[in-house]
């Protein structure tokens, strides 16, 4: 049909058991044929993910604590893999070249890099596949940040010379120095998007260890839907609320050339999982998921006539971009505003916001609520169906929860309402009964 990326996270790669299950996989479809791994993470529950290992080889060099076991513990982990599964490849040459450079003061992006390498190194000899390094091909500026266009010329030239590759995620190189940098934890999502992009891949299957995202917290939701389909947009609305499956910033490039990405399972290969496309669902459902995050404090202001004063929003916005904070909704009325924003941001300066606030903005009144949680519930067929907004908010009421705030975005995807703490799991629980 066309060309497939998967990308294997930690717990796909963790040990040979895992590895044998991702040759399963990538074997069963010919069109599989790049793929991008994580590092290994945990393979039981007290177990260590080794770029947590390299991260704490870093520590001890900066503290020039000796190291030595410590990589010795992460040679072991492959070494084991390798023996296990009978592959054959010197290891030894990589880890003598990464002890080098650690020896040498290496960076803390270069040594957090090499669980992604050595894995790539692995999973490449042991599926018969070209290993190619991101270093030189994922490239960043000096600010650390992703040169999209050029990465996407530098991966579809090197990419056309092999028929299948194994490619490193997390990481790619500086631009002029040719140093490691990484993305974020978490960045070999983003990695398999932008092999996806440049191969003009018909689909970018992402292995992981669930199998695709579900309508609600599994922790909170005994058992909730699975969700079959979702568009760009619904992911991103849930995503920021704090549902969590993909790095955010993998959508991009995949969004950009229309790429389906597929969230797997890989011990239940079997379960169809997540699609992901750009189109909206156009099924009977009304809510695709709901998601929510704790601790936000809103800061309602009021003055009379704020309307007809030009330059109030401007002014609140300089105020917290003083501030360093980042505003995460604003609700608005005839003569009132608040602002909705993180503890975390806040971060114990709220009395001095308030000055601020005070002598900027001269309200007839303040108000601040806090510990407020907000619920995003979320689905494209919310602006299709007449009454969600009331069938919302009497499930709520009949769950006892008071509702301190309420937020529609422009597109009606979304019903954002603020609950206090106490109320998050129990309001979470009203809502997805109500819709599922």
């Amino acid at each position: 049909m066309g060309v497939k990326v998967l990308k294997f996270g930690g717990s796909s790669v963790a040990d040979g058991i895992q590895l044998e299950k991702t040759r399963k996989i990538i074997e069963s479809d010919p069109d599989r044929r790049y793929i991008v791994v994580s590092a290994p993470g945990k393979r039981f529950e007290v177990d260590n993910k080794v770029t947590d290992l390299l991260y704490l080889c870093k520590t001890h060099m900066d503290q020039n604590l000796p190291y030595d076991q410590l990589f010795q513990v992460i040679e072991d982990r492959f070494n084991a893999a390798k023996m296990n599964l009978g592959i054959d490849v010197d290891l030894q040459k990589h880890f003598d070249v990464i002890l080098q450079k650690m020896k040498s003061g290496a960076s803390a992006d270069y040594i957090a890099s090499r669980g992604e390498y050595l894995s790539a190194v692995l999973v490449a000899a042991y599926i018969g596949y070209d290993f190619v390094d991101t270093a030189g091909l994922i490239l960043f500026d000096k600010k650390g940040r992703l040169l999209a266009e050029e990465t996407n010329r530098a991966l579809s030239a090197e990419l056309a010379k092999h028929e299948h590759a194994v490619i490193p995620g997390f990481y790619g190189s500086d631009k002029e120095t040719g140093e490691i940098v990484t993305f974020s934890r978490g960045g070999s999502d983003i990695t398999g998007a932008l092999v996806s992009r440049a191969v003009n891949a018909e689909m970018y299957e992402n292995w992981t260890d669930v199998s695709g995202f579900l309508m609600a917290d599994p922790r909170i939701v005994k058992d909730p839907r699975p969700i079959d389909r979702i568009s760009y947009k619904e992911l991103r609305e849930l995503s920021y609320m704090g549902a969590s499956v993909l790095h955010e910033d993998a959508i991009y490039p995949c969004r950009v050339e229309n790429i389906p990405i597929n969230i797997r399972n890989t011990n239940q290969p079997e379960d169809p999982g997540t699609i992901i496309t750009a189109e909206e669902e156009t099924s009977e459902k009304i809510v695709t998921g709901i998601a929510g995050s704790r601790d936000f404090t809103v800061i309602a202001i009021y003055k009379n006539m704020l309307a007809a004063e030009k330059g109030f929003v401007r002014r609140i916005l300089m105020i917290l971009e003083d501030f360093d904070i980042s505003i995460e909704h604003m609700p608005t009325g005839i003569d009132t505003i608040s602002v909705v924003l993180a503890d975390s941001a806040i971060d114990g300066r709220l009395d001095e916001i308030l000055e601020e606030f005070n002598a900027q903005l001269k309200p007839d009144n303040i108000e601040v609520f806090e510990d407020i949680s907000l619920i995003a519930t979320v689905g494209y067929g919310m602006n299709r169906r007449a009454g969600v907004a009331a069938r919302l908010f009497t499930a709520l009421a009949d769950a006892k929860v008071n509702i301190r705030m309420i937020d529609q975005g422009s597109s009606e995807m979304n019903i954002i309402v603020g609950v206090e703490n106490r109320d998050f799991e129990n309001a979470i629980r009203a809502i997805y009964a109500a819709f599922s």
